[in-house]
């Protein structure tokens, strides 16, 4: 495929624009929901994180699971959605995970337990020496029913050797991501831009993630995370311009056409980028996302969660009609 990132910016909009309208019309989607970071305490040491920490260091935490349980409820009691996700922890065996997910279901059987990373479910495999469909096998079983899309970073090798030397290999992520779909656990899809990579980079990523999906079909939504260099080793490489980051979206839909929802995240994006994503290809704002912390940590300005007022005026200011959904897409509500 060429490369569409030389194309210009505007024709590339209205490109990205029309694919949408053709799949969604004026639908802007949008969910309750929570992120649940249970720990920041984490074995890996990727270089450009700013959220983890080594056991004992100042801010270091960990929630048990009658936190975690006590946690959705103080925070987020009306969301359809919890997003958990967290650190590698050196001391807690893969039954604390299935625990946690199955009293998170039990407690709140009416919300949708979206868990785990690739990175996790590869650490969880490794510390309980199951293989990665046992994993998800058991981790469904205790209620998991979806996956984010966190650490596919940039799947070159090149430019991972460098960011992320310590992640798992994009042929892992690969492997998970296709074991999950084939258990039927829908997942996420992201690409991490913004830092070392170049252009034929994103390409390949999109171009990978779009034969996966070819093969499987359980790729629900993208999201392309912008990176945020502040408090990371790369934090001399300067910010993402709106300009990339409404391009890098609208290549996404373009590319990524046989996946259905294309997300503008506002934590990374900020909030008033995300709006105008809407016209660049994006048609989900995500949610409401109460308590965010990771990219936070790295120096993220925007908001720490968002109201449904808020979510239904940034679609009805952009021409468009907001859609309030439950974790799967399907329609709770509309605003006109």
């Amino acid at each position: 495929m060429e490369n569409l990132f030389a194309k210009d910016f505007l024709t590339l909009g209205r490109q990205a624009d029309d694919i949408r309208h053709k799949m969604w019309g004026k639908k802007t989607f949008f969910v309750r929901n929570l992120h649940l970071n249970y720990t920041n305490i984490c074995v890996s040491k990727c270089r450009f994180c700013a959220f983890a920490k080594d056991t004992g260091d100042t801010g270091a935490y960990l929630y048990e699971i009658d936190h975690m349980v006590r946690y959705v409820e103080e925070k987020a009691p009306d969301a359809r959605e919890i997003h958990m996700v967290g650190g590698l922890h050196p001391d807690k065996p893969f039954k604390f995970y299935t625990e946690a997910v199955h009293a998170l279901k039990t407690a709140y059987p009416d919300k949708t337990i979206k868990a785990f990373s690739a990175v996790e479910i590869d650490y969880f495999s490794k510390i309980s020496g199951l293989s990665v469909l046992e994993v998800l096998k058991a981790l469904k079983t205790a209620g998991l029913e979806m996956m984010p899309g966190g650490g596919a970073e940039i799947f070159a090798p090149e430019v991972r050797s460098v960011i992320c030397p310590e992640k798992i290999p994009a042929e892992r992520w690969l492997e998970i991501h296709r074991e999950a779909h084939g258990l039927g656990i829908v997942t996420n899809a992201t690409m991490l831009y913004g830092h070392i990579e170049n252009d034929e980079h994103k390409m390949r990523h999109l171009e990978t993630l779009r034969a996966l999906q070819e093969e499987t079909g359980g790729i629900q939504a993208f999201i392309a995370l912008s990176f945020h260099p502040e408090n990371t080793f790369l934090k001399d490489v300067p910010p993402s311009t709106g300009v990339e980051d409404l391009k890098t979206i609208a290549v996404s839909r373009i590319v990524l056409d046989n996946v259905p929802h294309i997300k503008a995240y506002w934590v990374m994006l900020g909030e008033k980028t995300a709006q105008v994503a809407l016209r660049f290809g994006a048609d989900d704002l995500d949610g409401t996302v109460v308590k965010e912390n990771i990219t936070h940590a790295a120096g993220a300005k925007s908001s720490e969660g968002l109201t449904v007022a808020e979510m239904a005026d940034f679609a009805r200011s952009a021409g468009l009609i907001a859609v309030e959904r439950d974790a799967f897409y399907n329609e709770i509500k509309v605003y006109g």
